[in-house]
């Protein structure tokens, strides 16, 4: 074996079709496009959601909601999920330290929620709080400091 005689798997390729060279190669002719009309042509592109002539379905479906241009998304985190962090030391919880544990990107807005239970005394430092998340916090003997 070298590299004159290497070839692919018997079935692996196939010819390619060479359209338009004339009528013996048995697509000449109209080229597999027909007879006539704009997609035969060539230049011919569909616009997106062109539904020849007929309203588009896009515009026959009527226009509804909006979007809150004022709305605040915050990342939320529970306090299952702090009590799991926490288990190796970490008092002082703030935006960086989430940050590091990849739970929220540096820009985000942190809220934490009230799931789950916290035994250890926490100083947590983030954006907004649920009230049942600043109570379990300062039942545990911790701070909520919204920042």
């Amino acid at each position: 074996m070298n590299l004159s005689n290497l070839q692919p798997a018997a079935g692996a390729t196939r010819n390619e079709k060479r359209i338009g060279r004339g009528t013996g190669s048995g697509r000449g002719g109209t080229s597999t496009r027909g007879h006539k009309g704009a997609k035969s042509r060539s230049g011919y592109s569909k616009k997106s959601g062109f539904e020849g002539g007929q309203m588009p379905l896009q515009r026959r479906v009527p226009k509804f909601g909006f979007k809150n241009i004022n709305r605040v998304e915050y990342k939320a985190i529970n306090l299952d999920v702090l009590a799991a962090l926490t288990e190796n030391g970490t008092a002082t919880l703030d935006a960086a330290f989430f940050v590091t544990a990849g739970l929220a990107s540096k820009n985000a807005k942190i809220k934490v929620l009230g799931r789950g239970e916290i035994t250890k005394a926490l100083e947590v430092h983030a954006h907004a709080f649920s009230k049942s998340a600043v109570e379990a916090i300062e039942k545990a003997g911790g701070k909520a400091v919204t920042l």
